[in-house]
């Protein structure tokens, strides 16, 4: 039987007039699959052993703080579309809305932080993209 690569075929296999089954993931191999949930090899464990400030074994100085969303901090229920000072901080230097993850805003803040943003494109208040 010819040695296994990881999961992937040798480069210079039979060619495609002689192929062997178990090559591609749509043929049914028995081997392990390329990007499966097995681990990765070379680095860190699944919560960053390794690095510095990154789980278990990590003796480093960097901490991520919780994220508090903006909005219900300062008790903003309504967010005006027309404060173009406000919504450029949640819209990337190309145009994109800022995800969610990034900025820390709530649920509720984010979808009315969404609809607040593509209404000031619609009136021109905001790019909808940048030209490059």
């Amino acid at each position: 039987m010819p040695e296994e690569t990881h999961g992937r075929a040798p480069a210079a296999a039979d060619g495609p007039a002689g192929q062997q089954g178990g090559g591609g993931p749509r043929e049914g191999g028995s081997g392990p699959r390329e990007g499966g949930s097995g681990p990765r090899e070379g680095g860190p464990g699944p919560r960053g052993g390794g690095r510095p400030g990154g789980g278990p074994g990590g003796r480093g100085k960097f901490f991520r703080r919780k994220k508090v969303c903006k909005f219900c901090t300062e008790k903003i229920d309504a967010i005006p579309y027309r404060d173009v000072r406000l919504l450029q901080q949640f819209v990337a230097e190309r145009g994109k809305i800022v995800p969610r993850r990034l900025t820390g805003v709530c649920t509720t803040h984010q979808r009315r932080l969404t609809r607040a943003i593509k209404q000031a494109r619609n009136i021109a208040l905001l790019p909808f993209a940048t030209r490059h």
